[in-house]
C-alpha cells in the first residue's frame, strides 16, 4: 500500500519483509484479541496488512486495480465465527506467509538469480508466521539438495558453509539440537558434521566437505560461483 521508496537491494527487501512479518506476527499473537475483534464477519471484505514500520492494520483492500503491491487474502473476517479460533488464526497465518513472500519477490523482480537465492535463504532462516502462531519448532534439515541448505549461491556468499546464524526475534525461541546434522559426512575425510567448522557443498556431485579438507576458506568461497570438488574436477578434466 505504501511505495514511497521501494526497497531494491537484497538487504533492503529482507528488512522490509522482516518488518512486515513482525507486524503480522504481533497481530496474530501479542495483539490477537484486538485483531480478533476487528475481524467482524458482519463487515465487508477485510485484509490484514503488515507495514514496513512494524505496525499492522485490518482494513478494506486497495481500490485501484491492479494494486501497487500484491494484496493480502481478502475477506479473512468472514470465516472467523465459523471455525475454531485457533484454526482460523492458523489459516490467516498461512495466507499471511503467502502474501509476505509475494511482496518480497515483487520488490525482488529485478534481482538476478543469485540475489533471489540469497533473499529466499534469508527469509527461509526465519520461522514462518504459521510456525510462530501454531508454536511449531522449526526443523533444521541436514544439508541436501532438497533442504534449502543447498542454496550454494547464498551459502558460499555468506562464507559460513553450513554454519548459518539464525536471526532471532525477541518473541521467538529456538532449541538447538546437537544431532541435527549427525548423518552428514565429509566427502573427503568421512568425518561427521561439526557446527564449529566451515563446510562447502559441491555443485556437481552434491557432496559436502570440510573446508580444510578441500583447502577452501570462507573468504575463497565468497568468490566461487560454482564449486567443484577435487574428484569432480578430475573427472571433468579427463572428458
Amino acid at each position: 500500500m505504501e511505495m514511497a521508496s521501494s526497497p531494491r537491494t537484497v538487504e533492503e527487501i529482507f528488512k522490509d519483509y522482516s518488518a512486515r512479518r513482525k507486524a503480522v506476527v504481533s497481530a496474530l499473537t501479542c495483539d490477537v484479541d484486538e485483531f480478533y475483534g476487528l475481524c467482524d464477519p458482519e463487515k465487508e471484505n477485510l485484509c490484514l496488512y503488515g507495514h514496513p514500520n512494524e505496525t499492522w492494520e485490518v482494513t478494506l483492500p486497495a481500490e485501484e486495480v491492479p494494486p501497487e503491491l500484491p494484496e493480502p487474502a481478502l475477506g479473512i473476517n468472514f470465516a472467523r465465527d465459523g471455525m475454531n479460533r485457533r484454526d482460523w488464526l492458523s489459516l490467516v497465518a498461512v495466507h499471511s506467509d503467502s502474501w509476505l513472500l509475494s511482496v518480497a519477490f515483487y520488490f525482488g523482480a529485478r534481482l538476478n538469480r543469485n540475489e533471489r537465492k540469497r533473499l529466499f535463504s534469508l527469509i527461509n532462516d526465519l520461522p514462518t508466521v504459521f510456525e510462530v502462531v501454531t508454536e511449531r519448532k522449526p526443523v533444521k534439515e541436514k544439508p541436501s539438495v532438497d533442504s534449502g541448505s543447498k542454496s550454494r549461491g547464498s551459502t558460499k556468499r555468506s562464507g559460513d558453509g553450513l554454519v548459518k546464524s539464525t536471526p532471532k526475534l525477541p518473541d521467538e525461541s529456538f532449541e538447538e539440537e546437537e544431532d541435527e546434522h549427525s548423518e552428514t559426512l565429509c566427502g573427503s575425510c568421512g568425518g561427521n558434521y561439526n557446527a564449529d567448522e566451515f563446510w562447502i557443498g559441491c555443485d556437481i556431485c552434491e557432496k559436502w566437505f570440510h573446508g580444510k579438507c578441500v583447502k577452501i576458506t570462507p573468504a575463497k568461497a565468497e568468490n566461487i560461483k560454482q564449486y567443484k570438488c577435487p574428484s569432480c574436477s578430475l573427472k571433468r578434466g579427463r572428458q
